[in-house]
């Protein structure tokens, strides 16, 4: 069982937050963890893993044509992604900078993929996904290692 955590970063942030998910991921024993910028991300990371998370810093509202190109680029093997775990995640550089809005512009995208989509568990902040202004502090670390458990859970679940 396999959870790939996709992402686009410029500035590090998104990726920093990635590395933090994929700390929840790997705490759960029997799923492994592949963590890829969305331009490295093959045919067969999307197809041979169970979960994806996606995340990406805030565009215009939306997520960055960079993650958006991954989804766009794989869009002839949508019929083979139903049932797999989705989940996503933000940046932003201002505090009100539009994380909810991209974090729906993810879930939009797994959705047509015919995706289950899971966010935040309650006892973090039990929303869309992880999200942070800037460089993820301790609070944000804690909720993306809650988030990729999570996923990875409902992973084993579903696959187990």
């Amino acid at each position: 069982m396999q959870v790939l955590i996709m992402y686009y970063s410029r500035s590090g942030n998104t990726e920093k937050l990635a590395q933090e998910i994929a700390k929840g991921v790997n705490e759960v024993k029997d799923v492994t963890c592949l963590v890829k910028p969305g331009q490295d991300v093959t045919k067969e990371d999307f197809l041979n893993s169970d979960g994806i998370i996606a995340g990406s810093p805030v565009y215009f509202g939306t997520m960055s044509s960079g993650l958006k190109e991954v989804f766009d680029k794989f869009v002839g093997i949508r019929q083979k992604m139903g049932d797999k775990i989705g989940a996503a995640f933000a940046t932003s550089g201002d505090i009100s900078g539009g994380k909810e809005t991209t974090l729906i512009s993810i879930i939009q995208a797994m959705l047509i993929y015919g995706m289950i989509i899971v966010g935040d568990p309650l006892d973090a902040t039990g929303h869309y996904g992880t999200s942070c202004a800037g460089s993820p502090d301790v609070q944000t670390s804690q909720n993306a290692i809650k988030l990729g458990r999570r996923v990875a859970s409902l992973v084993k679940k579903l696959k187990g």
